[in-house]
């Protein structure tokens, strides 16, 4: 719990950064930082719940090596194999719950986070003003500054807005303003109090109005019904979807939690560390070790999306070339504990 709740604080605040920077030039809504944070967290869960369960199985036989607690199981005539059931009885749960998260979960949440972003891509141009911050409509035609926004009143203060219409360039300033809603669903924005300025740039001819009440009409975009990526299709739908990118994302779902359960029993044999010497490079050499694995993952992933490879060689190439390594070290760490057994040291 302890490596899961750091980890997971960590990748929470490099996402909290980012949407807050995408909130502060109106992209989203500050109301919609938390939201895309809880879906993208989601999104992580499978990947942080592998790592947790390598470094939780790592760290605590790399304890049991430090306090000596592996001599006495060696003396009893305990093999290092003997750890596989104990450790396969504390993986498997995780594993599934990384299943589930992987397979169904994060596909979901990935779905609502598109949803939210196209919702907010086709607000209107006012309602994606952030107070204080210049702000380009989507047709580049005009210019927002909002010194302030009252969201629960609806109404705007201290406003500037530059347009340019048949060549010629108009500034209007208002003290306040408000966002209106016709009969027929056009939206106006209505500045109260206000003058415009209208003339062509570099000439002398403008003209100076003053108005009490002064109403533009607002673009409203719909929103755009944009194809699914393969990240937010079901694993069901998945299946029966052809193209070498659906094949590829099947790969890498699968992979997650068959990579977290031999992750765990990869732990059993890096764990081995000499007590009377620092653990600091069985740990960095764990966590190399992790990263080439989740790498190979990706790549695997890559070369199926790109036609490289075949569906299978995919889903499980990776991962028997793992099985194979992970027996090389049980044999390789079996041998020399026999060995270290057999000249009658500890």
């Amino acid at each position: 719990m302890a490596t899961f709740v750091v980890l997971l604080g960590i990748t929470v605040a490099t996402q909290l950064v980012r949407f807050l920077g995408l909130a502060a030039g109106g992209s989203i809504t500050f109301s919609g930082v938390f939201a895309l944070l809880a879906l993208t967290a989601f999104n992580y869960l499978p990947v942080l719940l592998s790592l947790t369960l390598f470094i939780a199985v790592l760290m605590t036989l790399t304890r049991s090596y430090r306090d000596s607690e592996m001599v006495v199981w060696f003396s009893s005539g305990l093999s290092l194999a003997r750890w596989i059931r104990p450790v396969l009885t504390f993986a498997v749960p995780v594993v599934l719950l990384i299943a589930l998260l992987s397979l169904v979960l994060s596909p979901w949440a990935i779905t609502k986070s598109e949803e939210f972003r196209s919702y907010m891509d086709s607000r209107d141009d006012v309602s994606q003003v952030t107070p204080g911050v210049f702000r380009e409509s989507r047709q580049s035609e005009r210019v927002y500054f909002v010194e302030n926004v009252n969201e629960g009143e609806n109404t705007v203060a201290n406003i500037f807005v530059s347009s340019t219409q048949h060549q010629k360039t108009g500034v209007m300033v208002a003290r306040r303003g408000f966002l209106q809603t016709a009969e027929n669903g056009d939206h106006f924005l209505v500045l109260l109090n206000g003058r415009r300025y209208e003339g062509t740039p570099g000439t002398l001819e403008y003209k100076i109005s003053e108005f009490e009440r002064y109403a533009m009409r607002l673009e409203v975009h719909g929103i755009k019904a944009a194809l699914p990526s393969a990240k937010s299709i079901s694993t069901f739908q998945l299946f029966g979807t052809p193209g070498p990118v659906y094949r590829g994302e099947l790969v890498w779902r699968i992979g997650l939690p068959l990579s977290a359960l031999l992750l765990a029993l990869f732990a059993i044999p890096l764990s081995y560390v000499n007590p009377r010497a620092g653990r600091s490079l069985n740990l960095v050499l764990a966590i190399l070790f992790y990263m080439i694995y989740n790498n190979l993952l990706s790549i695997s992933q890559a070369w199926v999306a790109q036609e490289k490879i075949g569906l299978a060689a995919g889903l499980w190439g990776v991962h028997l070339i793992m099985v194979v390594i992970l027996l090389i070290l049980f044999m390789r760490r079996l041998t020399l504990f026999s060995i270290t057994r057999m000249l009658g040291f500890r």
